[in-house]
């Protein structure tokens, strides 16, 4: 009988097999693991060939479905199924969603896929669905980027279950990563690179390998800048040059900007190009923008703007008054909006499976020791295929001077192994011959083992005169070509030669005009309009909701605006507005930054344009602060504190300041306007009212608590302070009855009060 293991025992056994570690050091072992994939596997392009896994899984798959750009469109929903079932197990959305980037126009330098159907917009509109749209590769995709792929010419690694090979970069023949640039986000880093124009990269490469101690000064006679498929302007020439030496840094973009005139002397601004950056949303964002400086009055020169874009371009046309500056409004749009605006290069990419931050110069050299390596596998295996079709040729060109001979070998044999023994090795043992002379003769051939199967293959009517001619000839032309293949191996040069003259036939065919202008342009600069003061009225209503009017609006709706809001007063529209609240603070919003127009309008919630929390606090008073500046502003609390405070305290920059010194579990119940003569009564929420003149209220900073008003019995606190002259009548309504404040006993602060009747 075996032993039978105890559980002790297991779990000795067990307790062997357990690796301790501490967690940190496995959580950042992981985490870093987790991002080097991030950034290698998913994120930033490779070197080589400019593109992401996922984009060159999509490529090689259409390639591998035969999509040429002359056959017929496919279902695009089948490449992503097929792309993801066999090379990329992430998710159809993020397949699709790189299809449909690389057949937009607006986005890439170079369109790879030849999209057919809705592939989304520039403004931002999504594609369609991939069960309605079409692809399939386009033709320089198929020329320069998979072109050569079964010549052996890249290595090719197993799929994520191994039942699949996929190449581990595509044989792209240009600069695909200057080209069409990329932008990627990854663990720690993100990549950003503008997209540039084919022919001039072409140049800039060609000039590299003809010197390669070339400077970035130097390439950039060749590379002006960036080329945007959306066009528009790059405004700061003179830094490109510090940008593609360190391969990071800020490019200005404008859109560009012409005037056409009108009827009447009046002009108007069309928009024909876009910053890069606008693209999708951030056209609808510039359209909005302009309507806001129009109603924010920072402009009065814009009469309409239209969005009258189509499929042949950008066009949006922003009408003028007649008269208007169109210099400084254009100047405005650039300061204003993002009609101009930034683009941050930093041209990250994954080189010798790290990834590295590159200069203009780096990534030309990685794409040129590329084009070598791979010029040096094609022209291997083609040297190779041309050694072997020429010892064949030999082996038959042989045969042809003695095929009688050979023709006695295969009657006289009994098998195809003792033909192929007699032609390879002169072995005759096994074979009849008509003559010794044969025999002796026989056992002399020595014939390869190719050629000895070539023979054996040959048909009869290879002997014919004009096809033995032939054979002669393409016998010549392949040793023509192994000469030229050993002259490309051995020759920098020559192997040189043939890549440009590849680029040169890339350029005619594929190359187009530039479109993004390179220039250096002044800082946007533009005079603000001087806005004409006015007296205007402050309407709020009991949700929040604030809107300036015209003083002749109110006049005319005066009984309306007075019942349908919490708070009515005049003020300057260049003015601003002071919100004293429950917990203290005082915040200033500037009357500019509220909307200004119809009595009927909603208007915009005190929120949006100040430091005021509805949710937090809740207003007491409403004043300006213009007009508060010569006044004595009247401070009461909950717990009874009162005080009196100079206006021009309240005179500050600061959109928020704590406006009185609140005790725990204190609130601030009223701010009013008080004057030496007039009559303090302070009513509390029991009924409590105590009369005071106004003197007796102590001037205090705006920093103080206070003085104590009136004295409060247990559970009881202040709930109103109100203010009257002497000498006239003030009745206010406590519970259900009518109180007459100036009947009151006159009596000194700090009293207990007496109870209304």
């Amino acid at each position: 009988m075996g032993h039978i293991q105890t559980q002790e025992e297991w779990e000795v056994q067990m307790a062997e097999k357990i690796l301790r570690t501490e967690y940190s050091e496995e959580m950042q072992r992981s985490y870093m693991n987790y991002s080097m994939s991030v950034i290698t596997a998913r994120a930033i392009p490779d070197a080589r060939d400019g593109l992401k896994p996922v984009q060159r899984r999509v490529l090689y798959d259409m390639s591998e479905l035969r999509l040429n750009h002359d056959k017929p469109h496919r279902k695009s929903a089948r490449i992503v199924g097929d792309t993801m079932g066999k090379y990329h197990p992430h998710g159809d959305s993020s397949i699709y969603e790189s299809l449909v980037v690389m057949a937009q126009e607006f986005k890439k330098g170079m369109i790879l896929v030849d999209g057919h159907g809705n592939f989304g917009s520039i403004e931002g509109d999504g594609a369609a669905a991939m069960r309605y749209t079409e692809a399939r590769l386009a033709k320089i995709t198929q020329e320069a980027y998979l072109a050569d792929l079964d010549k052996d010419i890249v290595d090719f690694m197993p799929n994520f279950d191994e039942t699949e090979k996929e190449p581990e970069v595509l044989p792209v023949r240009i600069p695909n990563l200057l080209v069409n640039g990329a932008e990627g986000i990854a663990v720690g880093m993100a990549t950003s690179i503008p997209t540039h124009n084919l022919g001039e990269v072409i140049e800039a490469v060609k000039a590299y390998m003809k010197n390669d101690d070339i400077s970035t000064k130097q390439l950039m006679k060749y590379i002006k800048g960036p080329d945007f498929p959306t066009g528009g302007i790059v405004v700061n020439k003179d830094e490109l040059l510090n940008i593609y030496e360190a391969g990071s840094g800020k490019i200005k973009i404008r859109g560009k900007v012409e005037v056409e005139e009108m009827k009447g002397g009046k002009n108007r601004l069309v928009i024909t190009e876009i910053p890069y950056t606008m693209i999708g949303a951030g056209i609808g964002k510039f359209l909005n923008d302009v309507c806001t400086l129009v109603e924010s009055k920072k402009t009065s020169d814009i009469v309409d703007i239209s969005n009258q874009s189509s499929k042949e371009g950008i066009r949006i046309v922003i009408e003028l008054k007649r008269g208007a500056d169109v210099e400084n409004l254009t100047n405005m749009l650039y300061k204003k909006t993002r009609l101009e605006d930034t683009f941050g290069v930093n041209m990250l990419a994954v080189a010798n499976g790290r990834p590295e931050t590159m200069g203009l110069k780096k990534i030309i050299e990685h794409h040129v020791d590329f084009q070598f390596e791979l010029a040096t596998r094609k022209y291997q295996n083609l040297l190779k295929k041309e050694q072997d079709r020429k010892e064949i040729q030999e082996g038959l060109i042989k045969a042809c001077d003695v095929i009688d001979l050979i023709i006695e070998i295969l009657r006289g044999s009994q098998s195809v192994k003792d033909a192929k023994a007699c032609l390879t090795n002169g072995v005759t043992e096994n074979i009849k011959f008509k003559s010794s002379i044969s025999k002796k003769m026989a056992a002399m051939l020595r014939f390869t083992e190719r050629q000895a199967t070539a023979i054996l293959e040959m048909r009869l009517y290879k002997l014919i005169g004009l096809e033995l001619e032939a054979l002669m000839k393409e016998h010549e032309e392949t040793l023509k070509n192994i000469t030229r293949y050993e002259d490309i191996l051995n020759n920098y040069d020559s192997m040189a030669e043939v890549i440009i003259a590849d680029l040169d036939k890339i350029k005619k065919e594929f190359a187009r005009k530039r479109r993004t202008a390179i220039e250096n342009a002044e800082e946007a600069v533009y005079e603000e309009n001087k806005i004409e003061e006015q007296e205007v009225v402050f309407l709020m209503d009991r949700f929040g909701y604030a809107k300036t009017v015209d003083t002749n609006i109110y006049e005319r709706n005066k009984e309306a605006a007075d019942a349908e809001n919490k708070h009515v007063l005049s003020c300057m529209n260049t003015g601003k507005l002071c919100i004293f609240t429950n917990t203290g603070k005082m915040h200033q919003v500037k009357v500019l930054d509220l909307p200004y127009g119809k009595f009927r309008d909603k208007g915009l919630p005190i929120d949006n344009v100040s430091n005021y929390d509805s949710t937090q606090e809740n207003i007491v008073y409403i004043c300006d602060a213009e007009q508060m500046r010569y006044a004595r502003l009247l401070f009461a609390t909950k717990q009874g504190m009162i005080k009196k405070v100079e206006g021009n305290e309240f005179q500050v920059a600061k959109r928020t300041i704590a406006a009185t010194k609140l005790q725990p579990e204190d609130e601030l119940i009223s701010v009013q306007v008080i004057t030496d003569n007039q009559q303090v009564v302070l009513q509390t929420k029991e009924g409590y009212f105590l009369r005071f003149p106004a003197q007796e209220v102590s001037g205090k900073k705006k920093g103080a608590i206070g003085v104590r008003g009136i004295k409060l019995r247990k559970n009881d606190e202040l709930e109103h302070a109100y203010l009257f002259e002497e000498g006239t009548e003030a009745k206010v309504i406590f519970g259900e009855k009518e109180v007459t404040l100036n009947r009151l006993k006159v009596a000194k602060r700090d009293g207990n009060g007496t109870k209304a009747r």
